[in-house]
C-alpha cells in the first residue's frame, strides 16, 4: 500500500487577482524583484533587484523598466508573486509597447502586434528591432530572464527570440 503524502495548506500560496496598479514581489534565490500589472495579463518588470523587500514602494515609481511581457493567467493568480501594494501605473506605460511577430518559416513574415487593440498589421524586420516577441510568458521564463540579467549573463528564452534577428533567413 502506498503512503499517503499529505499537502501542507498553510504554506500554499493564496490565489488572488490580476487588479491593474498593483505590484507583484517576486522572491527568486534570495533576491527581490517587482513587477506592476497594467492589464490582466501584461506587467512591466522594474529594473530592480534587492536581498530585502522595499518597505516604500512609491520608490518603483521613478525605477527604470526592464521589460514589459504578456503572462499566463496563472502566474499571477496563483500567488507565488503575491500582490504587495499598488501604485498609480505610469503614463510612459500605457498605451502598451508594440510586439512583433516572426514567423520562422519566411524571412519575409514580419507583423507588429498592438496588445493595446489586438491588431496585426505586416511589417519589416527593421520595424521590429527593439521590440518584445508577442509571446505569453510563464513564471519560471520570467525568473530566469532577471536572474540571468542580473547575473550578467545570456537567457535562453530571450536568446531564442534573439534568433529572430540572427538568423541567416533574416540577414
Amino acid at each position: 500500500m502506498k503512503r499517503q503524502e499529505y499537502v501542507n495548506l498553510e504554506n500554499k500560496p493564496k490565489r488572488q487577482r490580476a487588479t491593474s496598479g498593483s505590484i507583484v514581489l517576486i522572491n527568486v534565490g534570495g533576491y527581490y524583484y517587482y513587477a506592476q500589472i497594467l492589464t490582466m495579463y501584461e506587467c512591466a518588470f522594474f529594473d530592480v533587484q534587492l536581498r530585502e523587500p522595499l518597505e516604500d514602494l512609491s520608490i518603483l515609481s521613478h525605477c527604470p523598466v526592464l521589460f514589459i511581457v504578456c503572462l499566463y493567467r496563472d502566474v499571477i493568480s496563483s500567488g507565488c508573486w503575491p500582490k504587495v501594494g499598488r501604485i498609480p501605473i505610469r503614463e510612459d506605460f500605457l498605451p502598451l509597447p508594440m510586439q512583433y511577430i516572426h514567423h520562422d518559416y519566411s524571412e519575409e513574415e514580419w507583423e507588429l502586434y498592438d496588445p493595446n487593440t489586438g491588431a496585426i498589421r505586416p511589417s519589416t524586420r527593421e520595424e521590429c528591432l527593439g521590440l518584445e516577441c508577442c509571446a505569453v510568458w510563464d513564471r519560471r521564463h520570467v525568473e530566469d530572464r532577471l536572474s540571468d540579467h542580473y547575473a550578467g549573463v545570456s537567457c535562453k528564452w530571450t536568446d531564442i527570440m534573439r534568433e529572430h534577428f540572427e538568423s541567416p533567413l533574416t540577414k
